[in-house]
């Protein structure tokens, strides 16, 4: 099945792929679709700028005591075990070595008293591992509707853009927003221009000339100004290096293309 022709399912698989619950032949099966389609690779890089989005609006937070309690009460279970288990072969050796009816006596007590310490030291843990995993929960579904209002908060992605270079490395990530009229573009590649030259992004469509829309800072993760109506039925986006602040419009590049791709519009 071609899953560029099912974005949701695509879109599905995307998002698991950059949270990394797509695991094993799945995730391999993935990767292999994304190095040969550039709506996959683009699918991809979405995702992965959404969740390294929401890990940086994430506040630090501390365990609640009751964790470290519960913590500390299963390393001691699991010391009153291997306590108990060293009393039961230092209680066989002894049987050994004495006689029958004594060295039983005294195996039974012995037996007793570390079972019972096991036993108190294991019915903490479980009370206070009820009791931690209660508060767990509600503190796991506040975190959840937390991410889901951010979640919602993050912008609405209609238009994707991989844009590469000559030799097919990604090298620039655009997507638009409607509903902010904002294009965001992330770099993916190591280019940096020089302090006399400025990177210029271009709308190329399917009549007329380039049309410009907008010069680029040296900042990893930019953002331009711009209308659906300056995206929609373009097919290509292309960057040139052109001369510090850009040409005009009405010009068209004057500096080399250096990354060029299709603007791919999502299903919605």
């Amino acid at each position: 099945m071609n899953i560029t022709q099912h974005p949701e399912l695509l879109d599905r698989l995307a998002a698991s792929y950059a949270l990394g619950t797509l695991r094993g032949g799945a995730r391999r099966r993935f990767e292999t679709l994304a190095r040969e389609h550039a709506t996959v690779r683009a699918a991809a890089l979405v995702w992965q700028t959404r969740w390294s989005g929401l890990t940086e609006l994430q506040p630090a937070v501390e365990p609640a005591p009751a964790v470290w309690t519960r913590i500390d009460n299963l390393v001691q279970a699991g010391k009153s075990q291997a306590a108990m288990q060293a009393a039961r072969a230092d209680a066989a050796q002894a049987a050994a070595r004495e006689p029958a009816a004594g060295g039983w006596w005294r195996n039974l007590l012995v037996w007793r008293g570390a079972a019972a310490a096991g036993a108190v030291a294991t019915l903490a843990a479980v009370v206070v591992g009820v009791q931690v995993n209660g508060g767990l929960k509600a503190t796991t579904g506040a975190q959840i509707a937390s991410l889901q209002q951010q979640l919602q908060a993050t912008p609405q992605i209609q238009y994707v853009a991989v844009l590469a270079d000559a030799k097919a490395d990604a090298s620039m990530l655009v997507t638009f927003d409607p509903k902010n009229n904002q294009l965001v573009l992330q770099r993916v590649g190591g280019f940096q221009e020089g302090d006399d030259k400025s990177l210029q992004l271009w709308a190329l469509p399917p009549a007329g000339g380039p049309r410009s829309l907008g010069v680029l800072g040296g900042d990893k993760l930019l953002k331009l100004t711009a209308q659906e109506g300056d995206v929609k039925e373009v097919p290509t986006l292309a960057i040139s290096l052109e001369p510090r602040g850009g040409v005009p419009s009405a010009t068209g590049p004057t500096g080399p293309v250096l990354f060029k791709g299709a603007l791919i519009r999502k299903a919605t």
